[in-house]
């Protein structure tokens, strides 16, 4: 194996092909790509290429690592691959890499291994950083709400956690808009950096858009981070022709299933990867690319499962620029408006 003095760019061009936006009103940046390790690093997985991925993304300029603790699976692993992979490759750049984790989906056996009470929250980052052999993330988010817990105790553990060192800022995941303005006016007397809020996003799932979350994040000064960008897959070509072996759906159906395949959805992705060939991208790409059209979204979680992803989904950084036309036109083809309109 190569030494590692000779895997990453010393001179620090690995930053020179990347963009860095600013996380909401704080002092931090995100890449504009980031990499979430929910498939492809658990225990199932080949650590080679694990440690080959995060190679390749932090040599290409992706600096934030995102994870979970039930991230798999099994429960736990994600964290505990990347914890060796800290350990053998990237110790000595821990200052340039921004690590998170996540706490609110069902972890451990029992009543306090889930949702969002201070107990459970405490307890699993401690783990999670045992986990990843670090003293911290850079933030800790809570991963869903819950409303059978009062929002203030969750906070105020978030609060405590960032006061003691553990993580540097707080994060929410999956928060809708009340919710995240009652976390910013909590947070905010707790005089906690909370940054950020992780949601779903994609052409297919406006969400964020319909709920209000984007707007309001944008004027609180919360950054946005966007997961599944790709709507787990159905944003590719892969699926035009059939279902391949080694596609999500044959691998693991908990997330995708074939019924999702309609005869509608691949009418859609098959204009979707027209359209994408006309602005010279892949269907991924253009996907990736409409995440970050508007300043209101700092950054995009990519998956992969081999590092040649990775590089192809970079690449998108530098066109993210569509016209008033192509916009419409994808709004015409996923349905939220008619050809007459677009004319």
């Amino acid at each position: 194996m190569a030494d590692i003095a000779n895997i990453y760019k010393a001179d620090g061009s690995r930053y020179e092909n990347m963009q860095y936006n600013r996380v909401g009103r704080s002092g931090l940046k995100f890449p504009a790509v980031s990499l979430g390790l929910w498939h492809n690093f658990g225990s199932k997985d080949h650590y080679d290429n694990m440690k080959e991925m995060c190679r390749t993304a932090f040599d290409c300029g992706i600096t934030q690592f995102d994870l979970a603790n039930n991230y798999g699976p099994v429960y736990g692993s994600a964290e505990t691959n990347f914890g060796r992979i800290m350990e053998e490759d990237f110790r000595s750049y821990r200052d340039e890499m921004v690590i998170t984790t996540k706490a609110g989906y069902d972890m451990w056996d029992g009543p306090y291994g889930n949702w969002g009470s201070r107990k459970y929250l405490m307890a699993s980052l401690d783990q999670s950083l045992k986990r990843m052999k670090l003293d911290y993330v850079d933030i800790f988010y809570h991963h869903r709400m819950d409303r059978e817990t009062p929002l203030e105790e969750t906070m105020q553990a978030l609060a405590d956690i960032v006061h003691s060192g553990k993580a540097l800022y707080a994060g929410v995941s999956n928060y809708d808009r009340e919710y995240t303005r009652k976390a910013v006016e909590i947070l905010k007397e707790l005089h906690c950096p909370f940054i950020v809020n992780q949601r779903r996003y994609s052409i297919l799932d406006r969400t964020i858009e319909e709920d209000g979350v984007k707007e309001f994040c944008k004027e609180a000064g919360v950054g946005i981070i966007a997961f599944s960008p790709l709507a787990q897959g159905l944003l590719t070509d892969k699926y035009l022709k059939g279902i391949p072996e080694d596609s999500r759906i044959a691998r693991d159906s908990r997330f995708l299933k074939a019924s999702a395949l309609t005869e509608e959805k691949l009418r859609q992705i098959e204009q979707l990867n027209l359209l994408a060939a006309e602005r010279g991208q892949t269907l991924a790409q253009m996907a990736l690319s409409w995440i970050l059209k508007d300043d209101e979204v700092c950054s995009v979680l990519i998956g992969a499962s081999k590092p040649s992803q990775i590089k192809e989904n970079i690449s998108i950084v530098e066109h993210t620029t569509f016209t008033a036309e192509e916009l419409k036109e994808i709004d015409c083809i996923c349905g939220l408006s008619s050809w007459e309109e677009r004319k």
